[in-house]
């Protein structure tokens, strides 16, 4: 599936994930390693090398030639400032993903992650063909919460223990947007 770059504010566009990504990736997570621990899965060491930010996205690329997943960077002149995730594409009458999304801590607090979130929206209801996608917050994470409120997503329940983040099963609050009521094709 092809997915052109688009703007997201200023000078930061969202794009494809490649596999040149491994190094500029090993960076942002270096670089915001206190900032995402908190909403993230324990991560090992080699997590945060090019060598294993390469192998990571070479399995992310994987998932996307086989249609299970999209996977995007949000880039500043080149700098990675943030990811957003398409994983658990399931077509046929579901035609439902899970999102997931990060931003770089200098980068929080200016709209990014909701119009980024929005236009991840639009590119899985009208590129994709999905119809609807689903995301989960940790029940504290007041900000992601707010991102999606604003990006139209609705709240659809609460799941106890739902993921093992910072090295423990945490509740999440689950949320969806319902993208269209296209009819799947036969």
């Amino acid at each position: 599936m092809i997915v052109p770059a688009v703007r997201v504010t200023g000078e930061i566009q969202m794009r494809p994930l490649v596999q040149a990504d491994a190094e500029p990736l090993a960076r942002a997570y270096t670089r915001n390693r206190a900032h995402l621990r908190p909403w993230e899965p324990e991560r090992p060491e080699d997590f945060f090398t090019p060598a294993g930010q390469a192998a990571r996205v070479g399995g992310r690329l994987g998932e996307q030639r086989e249609g299970r997943a999209l996977s995007l960077v949000l880039a500043d002149a080149g700098r990675i400032v943030g990811a957003m995730t398409l994983a658990n594409i399931v077509m046929g009458p579901f035609r439902s993903t899970d999102l997931g999304y990060w931003i770089d801590a200098e980068y929080t607090g200016r709209g990014l992650a909701t119009t980024a979130v929005e236009l991840v929206c639009e590119l899985a209801g009208e590129r994709l063909g999905l119809h609807r996608v689903q995301a989960s917050t940790l029940v504290g994470n007041l900000a992601s919460q707010r991102v999606l409120g604003k990006a139209g997503f609705a709240s659809i329940g609460m799941a106890p223990d739902y993921l093992h983040i910072d090295g423990a099963w945490r509740d999440c609050l689950l949320f969806q947007r319902v993208l269209n009521d296209h009819r799947p094709p036969l």
